[in-house]
C-alpha cells in the first residue's frame, strides 16, 4: 500500500512541473534578423494559465498584438498579422524559454525561417 502512495505522489508531481507554464510575463527584447539587416524588437507578453497575450512593437514603433498566444511548460507560441505595402503578412513565432532567455524561430511571410535570441528587458 505505501508504494502504491509513492507511485500516484510521484506521478502527480511530475504531472504537475510538466503542466506548470514558464512565466514570461514582462518585456523582451531581441535583434530579429530579417532580409535587410536585423532590427531591434520588443516582445510585452502576459501569461493567465496557458493563454499568451501581448505585443511586439519594432524598429518603425509600430506595435502589433499579438494572436493565438500559447504557453505549454518552457516553450510558448503565438502569431502576429501586419500590413505593409497593401499585403497582409502573417508570422508564426514559437519559442523554448532557457534561464532569462527565449529562443524563438519565427516561419512565415517573406524569406526562410529565421532564429534568435531575446532577452527578458532590464525593468
Amino acid at each position: 500500500m505505501r508504494n502504491k502512495c509513492i507511485a500516484v505522489l510521484t506521478l502527480l508531481l511530475a504531472v504537475s512541473i510538466a503542466a506548470s507554464a514558464a512565466d514570461v510575463t514582462g518585456k523582451w527584447t531581441a535583434q530579429v534578423p530579417g532580409r535587410n539587416g536585423t532590427r531591434e524588437a520588443t516582445f510585452t507578453f502576459k501569461v493567465a494559465g496557458d493563454q499568451l497575450t501581448g505585443t511586439m512593437s519594432g524598429g518603425q514603433g509600430q506595435e502589433v498584438p499579438i494572436a493565438d498566444g500559447k504557453v505549454s511548460g518552457d516553450t510558448l507560441s503565438f502569431t502576429v498579422t501586419m500590413e505593409r505595402g497593401g499585403n497582409t503578412i502573417k508570422q508564426t513565432y514559437t519559442g523554448k524559454v532557457v534561464g532569462a532567455e527565449i529562443q524563438f524561430k519565427r516561419e512565415g511571410g517573406q524569406g526562410p525561417a529565421r532564429e534568435f535570441t531575446a532577452k527578458r528587458a532590464a525593468t
